[in-house]
């Protein structure tokens, strides 16, 4: 274990306290003020619903956001902004100027398939601590899950040939690396983005883009020297001007060792088939076929007859392919009252309310291993039934960052998790048509107990 505020793996990112709204510091001044803010506090992030239709999420965000909890103090820069716009006191600039988490957090493992209720993250520190991690924690986790999400929904869809993420240009640059990373995690094979790579250990692939061919004087000039400097094994984009043109000179020129084609334009079903055909006749049988060109899950699936090894995904996968968030909120459920005493609270407006108490969560299995249903039990874990797994893993405990979640090691550990989630759901699942959640949520009050 390692304190959080120190360097556990090889890149860390810039400084994140001040990733956060307004509010959240002059919270904190208020609660010095008034003498609440060490107060102990549970907080938790939970999503109310899915994405409409949806069946399921995946949890993706949480290595990142413990990376940035590394970087989360205030240094002179970030108090000096503070103090010239008068956002918050003297006293509080004081507190913060020795801010370091010294709590702890568990949750679900990355990786992990998610429902309504689900207690993704839940954090146990003083009520300053805590309150100030709010937003970064949510922006993190609302966008890295919704990637990981739509990834997961694409990747099944794709019925076992790799999807490769290419979505970089797409979005923020720093967010081209987190959809990379999440992207993976749900699943996909690979990405384009090499930021990604080199931070977290991931595959890149990629070969040459429309401009490469019309830079040369002729697309065989292209082909030849695209082969000349990559190899037989490379992959060739054939549709910048004649398809069936362009496919039999790149036969021609590589031979059946050639790697791969791929399609980014026209009707891609009729195509690919059409292009599996001419290859085969022209003694390419291994040759691969890879399409691109705006595809999503419903894209993908249709594409599930043709002759297709892979598929490369770009602005429907970094924009979470129609949801872009995943509406997750993180709110006080717990905190120490003036006698010392931990008391549930929750939030009672319509439409938003919360439930209080501190949660923990198992995943009930029928005797096939298959889950049917999310157990949620507040003040104490659910009644397990024999078969049921835990769901809540310790990240951080007392201010030491635990071994495993962070870095390459954190994303490989989330990608097996996903696999290992997924196969244990019904296989309704993978469905794309609308529906429910694919198992529902059971809350066991305290008083049950």
């Amino acid at each position: 274990m390692v304190p959080v505020n120190q360097r556990s793996h090889p890149w860390t990112p810039p400084p994140t306290s001040l990733m956060t709204d307004h509010y959240e510091l002059t919270m904190l001044q208020a609660a010095l003020h008034s003498g609440t803010a060490h107060r102990r506090s549970v907080f938790e992030v939970f999503a109310r619903r899915l994405p409409a239709g949806r069946r399921y999420g995946v949890v993706a965000g949480t290595g990142r956001l413990l990376e940035g909890l590394e970087s989360f103090c205030f240094d002179d820069e970030q108090l000096s902004f503070l103090a010239a716009t008068g956002v918050v006191n003297r006293s509080t600039l004081d507190y913060l100027a020795g801010f370091r988490f010294t709590g702890s957090i568990s949750g679900y493992a990355e990786g992990e398939a998610y429902f309504p209720s689900s207690p993704l993250l839940v954090v146990e520190a003083t009520f300053a601590e805590a309150c100030v991690l709010e937003t970064y924690f949510l922006s993190v986790l609302n966008y890295d899950s919704a990637v990981a999400s739509a990834a997961s929904r694409m990747v099944g869809a794709a019925a076992g040939r790799p999807c490769i993420e290419m979505g970089s240009r797409r979005a923020h640059e720093e967010a081209a690396v987190a959809a990379a990373r999440a992207a993976v995690i749900g699943g996909f094979d690979s990405t384009s983005n090499l930021e990604a790579g080199h931070r977290y250990g991931l595959r890149t692939v990629g070969t040459a883009a429309h401009s490469f061919t019309l830079l040369h004087d002729s697309e065989e000039d292209a082909f030849r020297a695209q082969l000349g400097s990559m190899g037989r094994g490379t992959t060739l984009l054939v549709d910048t001007y004649d398809v069936e043109a362009a496919v039999r000179k790149a036969v021609q020129l590589a031979g059946p060792e050639l790697g791969g084609v791929r399609l980014d334009s026209g009707d891609l079903v009729t195509q690919a088939s059409w292009v599996r055909g001419l290859l085969d006749e022209l003694g390419n049988p291994d040759t691969r076929i890879t399409v691109t060109s705006d595809l999503d899950e419903y894209a993908i699936a249709a594409l599930n007859a043709a002759p297709v090894d892979a598929f490369g995904v770009g602005t429907r996968v970094v924009t979470g392919s129609g949801a872009p968030t995943s509406s997750m909120v993180y709110k006080l459920v717990a905190r120490e009252d003036s006698s010392g005493t931990l008391q549930p609270v929750a939030k009672a407006a319509v439409g938003k309310a919360s439930l209080g108490g501190r949660k923990y969560a198992l995943r009930r299995r029928d005797e096939r291993g298959t889950a049917t249903h999310e157990m949620v039990g507040v003040g104490r874990s659910p009644l397990d039934d024999g078969d049921d797994r835990p769901l809540l893993e310790d990240f951080v405990r007392d201010g030491q960052l635990l071994d495993g979640w962070t870095g390459p090691a954190g994303v490989e550990r989330a990608r097996t998790r996903h696999s290992a989630s997924m196969a244990e759901l019904p296989r309704s699942a993978r469905r794309l048509s609308e529906g429910d959640p694919v198992i529902p949520t059971v809350v066991e009050p305290e008083a049950a107990a």
